[in-house]
């Protein structure tokens, strides 16, 4: 029984580095080596160190995966690099259940959010702390590290959205972000 007993947090997140501690906390690395045909350019990924960590992630998950009503909550935190001229990113994914938002928000780093509907048009918000971005729903979403340093980012999504990884990996994104002259450009893919 828990009348009137007042309790400290079963989790926590580190203000300096954005990691999580506690209950429920699980946790997944992507090494260069993993992301195969992420990239346009294979050829390069497959010459650096396959050892390489892209990015790693970190989420609360309070509630089983796929009950109503729920939330999860997490961190990204991608290194800084690139694959050719193209960024390290995430994978990307629409949400099983298609009608599911989420928020991202930006703690570090420099960034985009890569935003694809489902008639493939492609756009892109830029990430840096403070910034505040609401992904609405049957719409992709990726994110690429532009900066140089590592780029951390929150989310929080409903715990029955689930993920829809196979889209994106059999058909990408109908565009890349690529270093262009020093900057970030989205290219539409020919």
């Amino acid at each position: 029984m828990h009348h009137l007993k007042i309790t400290g947090p079963q989790n926590q997140v580190n203000l300096e580095n954005w990691q999580l501690s506690g209950k429920e906390v699980i946790a997944s690395e992507k090494f260069i080596s993993q992301l195969v045909n992420i990239f346009a350019d294979e050829a390069a990924r497959l010459n650096m160190d396959q050892q390489t960590l892209v990015y790693h992630v970190q989420a609360h998950l309070p509630v089983n995966e796929g009950i109503p009503g729920g939330l999860f909550f997490g961190t990204t935190v991608i290194q800084a690099g690139k694959v050719g001229k193209e960024y390290f990113m995430t994978r990307g994914h629409f949400h099983k259940n298609a009608d599911r938002g989420e928020y991202y928000w930006g703690v570090g780093g420099k960034g985009m959010l890569i935003l694809m509907d489902e008639q493939r048009n492609v756009w892109a918000e830029q990430m840096f702390p403070g910034s505040l971005h609401y992904i609405g729903s049957h719409i992709a979403h990726r994110v690429a590290n532009v900066g140089s340093e590592p780029l951390i980012f929150g989310a929080c999504w409903p715990s029955d959205a689930g993920h829809n990884y196979s889209e994106i990996d059999e058909n990408g994104f109908n565009a890349r972000l690529l270093e262009v002259d020093g900057e970030p450009v989205l290219t539409d893919i020919k």
